[in-house]
């Protein structure tokens, strides 16, 4: 018999979180040999699968995983922005949707931080 899991709105928000660094993590794999494996990009693809598992698992290191995630992702993303600026619209828009999904998932975090010192 499964256990019911009471959905709540930290719940879902955290599901969410969850889901996005993810299919982050995912992504920057997917992308890696097409790019002729960046460095950045692995790292940034480690560190988000890294953080999806924290909160999976609700580590209490996974706090500090999405803050030094979030310095890593706006700098990557605005100098993608500044150097594709007018070249690829489909990079632009993701990058601009990854810059704004980031904020505001690390905002979530921060301010639900309680939920991982239990």
């Amino acid at each position: 018999m499964l256990p019911k899991i009471k959905f709540t709105r930290e719940n879902i928000g955290f599901a969410a979180i969850f889901i996005f660094y993810l299919v982050v993590g995912i992504v920057c794999f997917i992308f890696l040999p097409i790019a002729n494996y960046p460095p950045h990009v692995g790292i940034i693809g480690i560190f988000s699968l890294l953080a999806a598992y924290g909160f999976f698992k609700k580590k209490v290191w996974t706090l500090w995983l999405v803050v030094i995630l979030f310095f890593i992702a706006t700098t990557f993303s605005v100098a993608m922005l500044y150097y594709s600026s007018g070249i690829d619209i489909v990079l632009n828009i993701s990058m601009t949707m990854y810059l704004i999904l980031t904020w505001i998932f690390t905002i979530y975090t921060v301010t639900k931080r309680k939920i991982f010192e239990m």
